[in-house]
């Protein structure tokens, strides 16, 4: 952990230092360091943990993958039953706890999502949305080696974070780091096909992942887009279709997405499944059961520019 915090401190100098690498965006203005940051992560994931993830996926039965899944989706539900509280949504926190104890009791430790069949919706919180709740800005935009894109005010968030993650105390320290890199072959398993379409036909990845995941978590932070843009939601022009539904049980969200993204995901709606989304730790949704028409539902994560975020010691 000690080895964590030193690495956040110097990434943050890091930060500071890369100011001379200015943008016309006003929300990247380190877009210098950002594109080198996210050409050594793709560079990392095309090496490793792209094949590793082909691998799991081709190899492991659906109903492991969908197990693996719903255990740390399960462990997640504990962090986000204590952020959907600490951001005064007590229904919601309720409805986690209930699910925590359902799936932890009936459904072996969490491998079955017994919640979600009895109606019990699930969430995805983090620390960092509890601090845009509180009206804390989100600040620049940062993709951090190793963890992906983020924001300013989520990097800061970043280690408590770490503390709320149940599996970050699981002993002895060879099973919790096993059991991480498990979890984030998983989660990039589930997005094989999404980051494959990106791939394929976005004109510029970097500038897609930046737009879709920013917008993506501003809609997370205010449950479904800003508070001024609901009463007018009906104008907005730029709204498209994608599966990036929070819940992950088969509704469709509206996704605010920029040109040429939106003509991009215009065509292929149903393919592009959570490509771009909020940074930070691992989103630990549980994966839920696998439609007939589906290869594999995606688990509720954040998958940081091909990078789930994960911590081993």
């Amino acid at each position: 952990m000690n080895d964590f915090r030193r690495g956040i401190s110097v990434f943050a100098i890091a930060i500071a230092l890369a100011g001379c690498a200015t943008s016309n965006n006003p929300r990247d203005p380190l877009e210098g360091f950002n594109r080198a940051m996210f050409s050594f992560n793709d560079a990392i994931d095309q090496a490793a943990l792209k094949p590793a993830a082909t691998a799991y996926q081709n190899i492991l039965p659906t109903f492991v993958q969908i197990a693996v899944g719903n255990f740390f989706g399960n462990i997640g539900d504990v962090w986000t039953a204590a952020n959907n509280l600490l951001q005064g949504k007590m229904a919601d926190g309720f409805t986690d706890v209930m699910r925590v104890a359902v799936n932890s009791t009936f459904g072996l430790g969490g491998l079955i999502d017994i919640g979600a069949n009895a109606g019990m919706t699930k969430h995805k919180e983090d620390f960092g949305q509890t601090l845009g709740v509180w009206g804390i800005a989100s600040g620049p935009y940062v993709v951090l080696p190793f963890l992906g894109p983020t924001t300013m005010r989520d990097s800061l968030a970043l280690p408590v974070d770490v503390h709320g993650d149940l599996w970050s105390y699981k002993s002895p320290v060879h099973v919790r780091n096993m059991g991480a890199l498990l979890r984030v072959i998983d989660q990039r398993a589930a997005v094989l096909d999404a980051t494959n379409l990106i791939e394929d036909a976005a004109l510029d990845r970097y500038e897609f992942i930046r737009d879709g995941f920013l917008q993506r978590r501003e809609n997370n932070v205010n449950d479904g887009g800003s508070r001024e843009s609901r009463r007018d939601d009906e104008s907005s022009l730029n709204h498209i279709p994608a599966s990036f539904d929070q819940d992950y049980q088969g509704t469709v969200a509206a996704v605010q997405s920029p040109t040429p993204a939106t003509e991009l995901i215009a065509h292929n709606p149903n393919e592009v499944q959570h490509a771009v989304d909020q940074g930070g730790l691992p989103d630990e949704q549980g994966l839920q059961q696998k439609s007939a028409t589906s290869d594999r539902m995606t688990p509720s994560m954040s998958f940081n520019q091909n990078q789930p975020t994960f911590s081993i010691e």
